[in-house]
């Protein structure tokens, strides 16, 4: 029984899921700006706590040329 549940996300799974690098999330999770917990040495994401979060991030707005 070494499956972990599906919502709880690894650094590893969090930059495939969100296609950002591992550095990004780092940064952002140890600035208090990324929803995380620090389980010892390694991060664990929620993934409802994730989505949540990124959908209150700020859009770009594309601008013509």
């Amino acid at each position: 029984m070494n499956k972990q549940p599906d919502n709880v996300l690894t650094i590893d799974d969090l930059s495939a899921y969100l296609k950002i690098p591992k550095s990004s999330l780092y940064k952002l999770a140890q600035e208090g700006k990324l929803p995380g917990q620090k389980v010892g040495r390694h991060w664990r994401f929620h993934l409802d706590a994730v989505d949540e979060w990124l959908k209150r991030q700020p859009t770009a707005k594309c601008e013509d040329a």
